[in-house]
């Protein structure tokens, strides 16, 4: 693991590798080295970089054999007659990058297929593009059956879990182990350096079918009367270097050079860069390194920061950049969970809400909320997670009401430490729980032998906090049901126990105004294998999510969000996630080309005004 003492920081500098030279200084060429057209030409090395220690110098090595390895195993594998995504790329690239059939060893690409920034500038559309079969995974590295994690190896295999606590604590220790040694395995076998791909899915707007791109063509699908503004957004947990350094257990699986942060940054930096995104909900960004290089290297790419640090001692926080050439601020409004003088609410979490204003020709009144959040994440107080989710819940309601009451398109991002179907996921998807009798460590679904048996108390927040059952400001709440009030004050009715009593009966529901619908599916349809967006020795499991309000036709949404608002979002596309066995084939979450212990989420959606 990464371990925070003086050995180690005193080792980072020596790890500062020269990031813009692939072949690791070994190659002794001159001159820019070839990459692809939208990434601008590479400087070449100075040198072999002779003073570098021993084992940056091997590092440097395997990247060579990987860039080698890379431009045959792309050169000889079979392509069919449309375009292939190629699971190989360049060290660099910690995105994949697409091969086409006449793939040559120059790096030629075809010019549709580059970033997100250019499909947008082509005037292409999404809708028209058919689907092909492109999701080819590298072997898996683990030799043998014996050399797979234990408890991924069972739930692989198709048995039922029925272990008690204690024998999960004994399997995921020996899981620890076992993925230690697949990391020396492979450190002593000099293996080459592993990628794994990803690709876009397109979805369909007629036909309710996912479609991968292949040709260009005109959108036919978008009335002249409605005005639409295309845009991407990301959310990325990338993993705070204190946070890793004080859970080192949770990365015995990694080589200990990956896990330093001059390692880590430019790996991070770089897939951002190549993902390209209007908008990135950051998680877990520390505070001296975002004050340092994050928000200055995402100046540098075009986008305004804001960012919110963690209360108390903890230094890092939520972090929420959009590329100024899409949208301008319209208002900024942190939340923090903690609250002094409420014993429920001691955890220093935060969470962060924007308000946009999107630069196009349409209303000048247009507006989109984003909200970005990292929830406590201990999976035995679900209390406290529901109340944090019913702040940032209140705060988005304070923010997104238009003049004529209806809300903006909102986008809530984040790590919600929930698994997908948990008591407080479905919360946020159907609008309302019914909370009574649930215990507190099911409440997020991450553990299966939950250690929280004490039951949600009734009401889960103490009134003082300002927040009624419906996830809204009581002061707005009041002033919305003024009127209702003198109503039935004028009514006279002298039977108030009755009312009390009906009060009391609806206090274990929680509700929120907002029909959400979540980007990802948390599934693949084919095999029903769960997408997972973190991976680590201890668990891979689906934590982040990116929800959004949906246009009345979006039909990539789930069902019962169809009837949202006039206008809203739809869902165009998104990055595919991956399997928890895909990830074991690069050894899991970090390695040498994702430096999180979380993969990026990033949807592209289209703002539709009538």
């Amino acid at each position: 693991g990464g371990g925070g003492g003086g050995a180690a920081g005193a080792r980072r500098a020596e790890l500062a590798l020269p990031w813009g030279d692939p072949l690791g200084g070994h190659r002794g060429c001159a001159g820019p080295v070839a990459g692809p057209p939208w990434a601008g030409p590479v400087p070449g090395p100075a040198g072999r970089h002779s003073m570098l220690p021993r084992h940056v110098q091997r590092l440097g090595r395997d990247w060579i054999t990987h860039w080698n390895g890379s431009q045959m195993l792309t050169l000889n594998s079979p392509v069919s007659s449309c375009m292939r995504w190629a699971g190989h790329y360049p060290p660099w690239a910690s995105f994949p990058l697409p091969v086409a059939a006449d793939f040559s060893a120059n790096w030629r690409f075809p010019p549709f297929f580059g970033p997100w920034r250019q499909f947008q500038n082509s005037n292409w559309h999404f809708d028209n593009y058919i689907q092909s079969c492109c999701f080819h995974l590298p072997n898996p590295s683990m030799k043998s059956e014996g050399e797979e994690p234990l408890t991924k190896k069972r739930r692989l295999s198709g048995q039922d879990d029925t272990l008690t606590p204690e024998q999960e604590t004994n399997l995921s220790n020996q899981k620890e182990v076992s993925c230690l040694s697949v990391a020396q395995n492979e450190e002593k076998n000099g293996s080459k350096k592993r990628t794994i791909k990803r690709h876009w899915e397109y979805f369909c707007q007629q036909s309710r079918t996912m479609k991968i791109a292949e040709n260009k063509g005109s959108d036919q699908s978008n009335p002249e009367n409605e005005a639409t503004f295309d845009f991407t957004v990301m959310s990325y947990n990338i993993l705070s270097q204190n946070l890793l350094e004080d859970n080192s257990h949770l990365y015995k699986h990694c080589r200990q050079q990956l896990l330093f942060w001059t390692y880590r940054f430019p790996n991070i930096l770089q897939e951002i860069k190549q993902l390209d995104a209007d908008v990135l909900c950051l998680q877990e960004v520390q505070e001296d390194h975002y004050r340092t290089e994050i928000k200055s290297s995402l100046e540098s790419l075009g986008y305004h920061c804001e960012y919110k640090m963690r209360t108390g001692r903890k230094p890092d926080g939520c972090a929420i950049c959009f590329k100024t050439s899409k949208f301008s601020l319209i208002s900024s409004n942190p939340v923090e969970f903690f609250r002094r003088d409420i014993p429920l609410l001691d955890r220093d979490n935060v969470g962060l809400v924007l308000l946009l204003r999107p630069r196009f020709h349409c209303k000048a009144s247009a507006a989109i909320c984003i909200a970005n959040t990292h929830l406590l994440y201990n999976p035995r107080r679900g209390d406290i997670k529901l109340t944090q989710l019913a702040m940032l819940l209140a705060e988005i309601a304070s923010v997104a009401p238009q003049k004529d009451g209806s809300f903006c398109p909102i986008i809530i991002c984040g790590d919600f430490n929930s698994v997908p179907g948990s008591p407080l996921y479905r919360f946020i998807k159907e609008g309302k729980l019914n909370y009574e009798g649930l215990a507190i460590g099911k409440v997020s679904g991450q553990e299966q032998f939950p250690r929280g048996q004490r039951i949600l108390p009734i009401p889960i927040w103490p009134k003082k906090l300002g927040i009624s059952q419906n996830c809204v400001y009581e002061r707005k709440k009041q002033q919305k049901e003024e009127n209702a009030g003198e109503k039935l004050e004028a009514a006279k009715l002298d039977n108030t126990q009755e009312i009390v009593i009906t009060s009391e009966k609806l206090s274990s529901k929680l509700r929120h105004h907002f029909k959400l619908s979540s980007v990802y599916s948390h599934y693949f349809p084919e095999t029903g294998v769960p997408e997972v967006t973190t991976c680590h020795s201890r668990s891979a499991v689906t934590v982040d999510y990116i929800f959004y309000s949906a246009a009345n036709d979006d039909t990539a949404a789930q069902p019962g969000a169809e009837d949202s608002f006039h206008g809203g979002l739809k869902l165009l596309g998104r990055l595919a996630l991956l399997t928890e066995k895909d990830l074991w084939t690069v050894n899991g979450l970090p390695n040498e080309n994702n430096s999180s212990d979380h993969l990026p989420l990033l949807a592209a959606f289209r703002l539709i005004e009538r």
